[in-house]
């Protein structure tokens, strides 16, 4: 049995001022064939899950290149068709093969190209003919398109938000494509669009309780699969907004009327599922009320991780205003403020101008007499079992307020981009973390409080605030609730 593994992956928001070409993936990762390392990263579980399973079931595997941006503005089309053409010519010569298995993202745009995804399937199908099974893992914040859907076999989503469990999916991947090559079982797929966007952390409900309830159909009656694909509310393409797959063991009927089942139940509950916002001054006021902390206060706005520049410095600045002491923010993405900190030294005062670089929705740079607090060269943060580059980074102090400055985009996922860098996150009252959910995995236990509030950056919760021109219309919450519909 010969099986062809490769990843092509980002995020792309259509509003981000931030370009993206092949030199955006490789800062972030880029593997040759056969040199991924054997460590599990966000887009390519499955490869590393296969490799596994082939040492140990015997099977050989193909492994093709593996591509991640940091979530930016869309790829440009020369690049994007340069890295898809790579992969397809790695296909091309592992021919012939009995599978195939794709990581990728699901919210990936390049010029030319609203459904890259789809694009890309479309060729791999070409390729290995109409009965070779082609698994794909996605990340649930995608655009679950029809083509993409038709076009593969088996399609499985991480079901958590925080995606904490992107290598077990991964598992189920493997697992249900080799079932599907041996013919053990044949996966059909249905879709059903519930014409909505939301917001659906697993970290709690009713998010927590429907991740949960879907697991219960899996395995039993014929399901094989059940996920939830979030959408990517950032991303401008027809095919956008919440959709509920079902993958089944030859058992279309049943798939399309548990799809239906689950999407009504999500539209029921639309409006309910994203925790609420509270200003910035309410969010600073009560963490100092409070008899202890830290309180944790996330701002989804300036989220690297949804394709914002991470260098707003509205926070800050308020914090700064109101003198406060025993604060943090971070991470603020500020490559040459990191460069000069590094320059002085650890203890060493000097002004730095920082942050607010990117675009008009970046604020204004802040100019203060600060103390470098703490270095840390190539760091790496936790997210799950993964390590996710956060690269040269700096602590600085401004009176009561410190920041973790760092040289490649990141958003909140760990701990360390604060503790690398000199940052005590025990002794603080208010910790301000630049990420929509992400980072509950790992401050969520530290925390008294969570708290979400909008620090005014270029990513706003308030789908209603974005210039969308392609997404399908009518569409909640920018249209009255439109019938769902079974897509497939």
């Amino acid at each position: 049995m010969r099986i062809f593994v490769a990843s092509l992956a980002t995020e792309s928001n259509s509003f981000s001022p931030i370009p993206t070409n092949r030199a955006s993936y490789e800062a972030a990762f880029y593997y040759p064939p056969g040199q991924h390392p054997d460590l599990p990263r966000h887009t390519t579980a499955p490869l590393y899950v296969a490799r596994r399973r082939a040492r140990q079931e015997g099977f050989e595997l193909i492994e093709g290149s593996c591509f991640w941006a940091e979530p930016s503005g869309p790829t440009n089309q020369a690049d994007y068709e340069e890295m898809r053409d790579e992969i397809l010519a790695e296909l091309g010569r592992a021919m012939p093969v009995d599978g195939v298995l794709l990581g990728l993202h699901g919210a990936m745009i390049a010029y030319g190209y609203d459904d890259a995804e789809g694009d890309i399937l479309e060729r791999v199908r070409a390729i290995v003919g109409p009965k070779v099974p082609i698994g794909v893992e996605l990340d649930p914040h995608c655009h679950l398109t029809e083509k993409r859907v038709r076009l593969s076999d088996i399609i499985i989503l991480y079901k958590e938000y925080p995606h904490t469990d992107f290598a077990e999916r991964g598992e189920e991947l493997v697992t249900l494509l080799l079932k599907t090559i041996r013919g053990e079982v044949r996966p059909v797929m249905s879709l059903y669009d519930c014409r909505m966007s939301d917001l659906f952390p697993t970290s709690r409900e009713p998010g927590r309780s429907f991740s949960d309830k879907l697991r219960t159909f899996e395995g039993r009656d014929g399901v094989l699969s059940v996920s939830l694909g979030h959408g990517y509310p950032q991303g401008d393409v027809p095919e956008h907004g919440t959709r509920v797959l079902v993958v089944t063991d030859n058992a279309k009927r049943k798939g399309d009327a548990l799809a239906r089942e689950l999407g009504e139940e999500v539209r029921a509950k639309r409006g309910t599922w994203a925790p609420p916002y509270v200003s910035l001054d309410e969010a600073i006021e009560e963490a100092y009320a409070a008899e202890r902390g830290p309180y944790v206060v996330a701002d989804p706005s300036d989220n690297a991780g949804g394709g914002a520049a991470s260098d707003n410095t509205n926070v800050i600045r308020r914090l700064i205003e109101r003198g406060v002491k025993d604060a943090c923010v971070g991470p603020v993405w500020d490559p040459i403020a990191v460069q000069f900190c590094h320059a002085v030294g650890v203890g060493g005062s000097f002004p730095l101008r920082f942050g607010g670089k990117t675009a008009v929705t970046s604020g204004q740079p802040i100019d203060a007499e600060v103390t470098v607090i703490g270095l840390k060269r190539d760091g790496r943060q936790s997210f799950g079992i993964s390590k996710v580059p956060f690269g040269d980074a700096a602590g600085i102090r401004i009176d009561g307020v410190e920041v973790s400055l760092i040289a490649h985009r990141a958003q909140a996922l760990g701990l360390e981009i604060f503790t690398e860098v000199g940052i005590e996150l025990a002794t603080k009252k208010f910790i301000g973390v630049k990420s929509t959910n992400h980072f509950f995995a790992a401050y969520g236990p530290i925390a008294a409080k969570v708290l979400y509030a909008d620090g005014g950056g270029p990513s706003p919760r308030d789908l209603r605030k974005y210039p969308f021109k392609k997404i399908g219309r009518p569409m909640w919450p920018h249209d009255d609730l439109p019938e769902g519909r079974l897509v497939v």
